[in-house]
């Protein structure tokens, strides 16, 4: 045997154990999150929620709704949610719509993402209309907030702010940073 075969062949041997040892102890990518399977799935449905005194808090339509079991969040497609003016309060129900809806596990917030339309009347019966993509809603205190743009339409009134507050019962409606446009046929 020739002793240059011998160390070739040593060498690869070497080599493929070096290969093996590298490629055992790499950095194998992260396991994702173990998604868990909802513990319920509801479609076509209408649900009345009732506040802690036995109120209703406000109606939910929508096409689909699908509940975490870990954190019991709700995520909801197209969800229209009715809320009724408390007793007391100016104007009408509000009428809110969006693409996506979110609640979490307590039942207390709720956010609406995507082409959010909420329309309600105030106390004399003119329409309020607000437009914009993201919009949290607080169910047991009825207020409404956004961090983006929103632009709240009245009769002859077009007002765009950056962020909004929003007293649902009072229709009392803050916006920062506004611009207004006065037009004769603003909704």
């Amino acid at each position: 045997m020739n002793w240059r075969f011998l160390s070739t062949v040593i060498l690869l041997a070497a080599a493929a154990l070096t290969g093996w040892a590298w490629w055992s102890q790499r950095d194998k990518p992260a396991a994702t999150a173990k998604q868990s399977r909802p513990d319920y799935v509801l479609t076509d449905f209408n649900v009345v929620v009732l506040n802690k005194e036995g109120r209703e808090s406000f109606t939910l339509r929508a096409p689909q709704l699908t509940r975490n079991p870990a954190d019991k969040t709700m995520d909801i497609v197209t969800p229209l949610f009715l809320i009724p003016p408390r007793t007391g309060g100016n104007g009408g129900p509000w009428e809110v719509r969006s693409q996506r809806g979110w609640v979490n596990g307590e039942g207390d917030e709720v956010r609406l993402r995507g082409q959010v339309k909420a329309d309600s009347t105030n106390a004399n019966g003119k329409p309020i209309n607000i437009a914009t993509e993201q919009l949290n809603v607080f169910p047991d205190t009825n207020r409404a907030t956004s961090d983006v743009q929103v632009q709240m339409i009245q009769p002859g009134t077009i007002l765009t702010g950056q962020a909004m507050e929003a007293d649902l019962d009072s229709k009392n409606i803050n916006l920062k940073d506004v611009k207004v446009r006065y037009e004769a046929k603003a909704r």
